[in-house]
């Protein structure tokens, strides 16, 4: 992702007893590590945030804002740092520290999602002050960006698979990957889960908290799963909500989201074919062609955006997937597929795909510092997603087994949805051509001896199936709690008043339920019909 270096010299030492400075030193090291030599971080526990008012004209008044600095690479952190920027709301009550939110992804900025949905969290400022981030590569904090034309690069990678022509399809992966690489500069060899983990240990020393309370939302629960594995004495209040596996293989991944989000659009589509509004008619046997031929017509003759840029099939898939995370989100994206149906606008569909408001660009700073809001480029979240995924993954299969591999894959993933299949497949095979990812999610975040964290999967999640609840929690050990939430959509906390009231019980008063525990499906929302299950 985006790089950005720093080369300023150290902060100046504070004067105090060499017994601090070791205290901050270790305050640093993961679990694993602790007993090796280990560079100086202490400058870097120091810090304490300078609040201010936040820019933007979108920016809720009292949300404050303000950052951390942490090392580009922890194995030499004078070798360069990057900014990561946060944003908080007050505690209006006695407060007790902070509660960290990570919204998901990965590659999802949490600033501007604090900002635009932070009034369902207000109930945890009565204890917190509520705290987000936008993790390294994300947001404004050294966002990547793959540059203009990924999108095409991605689409005609996914052309070349279908074609089954192997060659062509690595000399595009190859080609995507060094266009990554150019835009984002240094601090992509330094994205992914491990560090983030270690930025928010930074987190939460500037924000003088003793332990990490923390609220992580799907992919934000693979990073609460390995800060445990890494910090297990600093996890305070945790909690885990639309739970991500940690040993299945991206191909794994892939597979069963592909999976999910075909039975949540096949969900929409059922509700969608009884209003007389829906885009694609009120017979529902032909609605699910009628929504792959539009993708297929897309791919072959994208949509200009009126943006400099185009919507193909491929962006529409995945601006469908977000609509699909939420039954509340079905009413917006049927009326976004109408007008671009129906009009030829691809406005309303974009809302649900862009990361950022910039254009992707060549140039990037170089010293680390935050970019404008202005300056976050709009495929950020989609390259942000990438690189995380494959930093995390240490599945690279050689040219010569994905030749072998891909006709049967490209049959698989189109069995587990003809219209998410080949959006999911490219996902996959985009990590070609990168550096091979870490091996330690897989192999080293298990049997935490940490305190308890709550974990919350639900029945009809179409992103994080709920067996990956199940297999996590057993993964973890008994510090894992189970809860079961019998309703539908992506997470629990905005979808269930169950599970809502559960979790802040949870990180307010330190209340857990008995694991294995279940909440009942909220009734659905207005203008929004039962499925047969419900």
């Amino acid at each position: 992702m985006l790089a950005m270096l720093s080369t300023r010299p150290a902060v100046r030492r504070c004067a105090g007893s060499s017994a601090l400075v070791l205290a901050l030193l270790g305050a640093g090291l993961p679990a694993a590590a602790a007993d090796q030599p280990q560079p100086d971080l202490s400058r870097f526990y120091r810090q304490q945030p300078a609040w201010g008012a936040c820019e933007g004209p979108d920016m809720p008044k009292d949300l404050q804002c303000a950052k951390v600095t942490v090392p580009l690479d922890y194995a030499r952190p004078r070798a360069g740092t990057l900014d990561v920027a946060l944003a908080r709301y007050r505690a209006t009550g006695t407060s007790r520290g902070s509660v960290l939110l990570n919204f998901g992804g990965p590659g999802g900025a949490g600033i501007p999602a604090l900002a635009s949905d932070g009034r369902q969290f207000m109930d945890l400022t009565n204890g917190y002050d509520v705290v987000t981030f936008d993790p390294r590569g994300v947001g404004r904090s050294s966002p990547v960006s793959c540059g203009e034309g990924s999108d095409a690069a991605s689409t005609a990678a996914g052309k070349a698979a279908d074609a089954g022509h192997p060659q062509a399809l690595f000399k595009q992966l190859r080609q995507a990957a060094d266009q990554c690489a150019r835009y984002s500069g240094s601090v992509l060899p330094h994205i992914g889960t491990i560090n983030a983990s270690r930025d928010m240990d930074v987190i939460r020393q500037a924000l003088g908290d003793d332990k990490l309370n923390y609220l992580g939302f799907s992919y934000g629960t693979r990073l609460g799963a390995v800060y445990a594995a890494q910090f297990p004495g600093k996890v305070g209040r945790v909690v885990l909500d639309g739970v991500d596996t940690l040993t299945e293989s991206l191909a794994e991944q892939g597979m069963a989201g592909a999976e999910g989000q075909q039975t949540a659009l096949d969900d929409f589509l059922d509700w969608c074919a009884t209003d007389i509004g829906c885009p694609f008619g009120q017979d529902r046997r032909v609605a699910g062609d009628q929504v792959l031929r539009l993708v297929r017509s897309l791919d072959d003759n994208p949509v200009p955006t009126g943006l400099g840029g185009s919507l193909s099939g491929q962006d529409l898939v995945g601006a469908i997937g977000q609509g699909l995370y939420s039954k509340e989100l079905w009413p917006t994206l049927q009326r976004a597929l109408a007008s671009l149906i129906e009009d030829g606008d691809a406005r309303r569909v974009l809302a649900f795909s862009t990361g950022g408001v910039g254009l992707p660009r060549g140039r990037h700073r170089t010293d680390g510092g935050l970019v404008d809001t202005e300056d976050v480029p709009a495929d950020n979240l989609a390259a942000a997603l990438m690189a995380i995924n494959c930093a995390d993954d240490p599945d690279r299969p050689a040219a010569a087994q994905l030749t072998k591999d891909l006709k049967d894959l490209t049959a698989a993933y189109d069995r587990a949805s003809p219209v998410f299949g080949r959006y999911r497949l490219t996902q996959l095979l985009m990590c070609y051509g990168r550096p091979v990812g870490t091996d330690f999610i897989r192999d080293r975040v298990k049997n935490v001896h940490s305190a308890k964290m709550l974990l919350v999967g639900t029945r009809g999640d179409p992103a994080t199936p709920y067996r990956w609840t199940v297999e996590t929690a057993r993964r973890l050990g008994p510090s894992a709690v189970v809860l079961d939430s019998k309703g539908e959509g992506h997470t629990g906390y905005s979808s269930s008043t169950c599970v809502h009231g559960k979790i802040n019980d949870f990180l307010l008063y330190g209340t857990l339920p008995a694991s294995g525990s279940s909440c009942p499906a909220d009734a659905p929302p207005a203008g929004v019909a039962p499925n047969s299950a419900d």
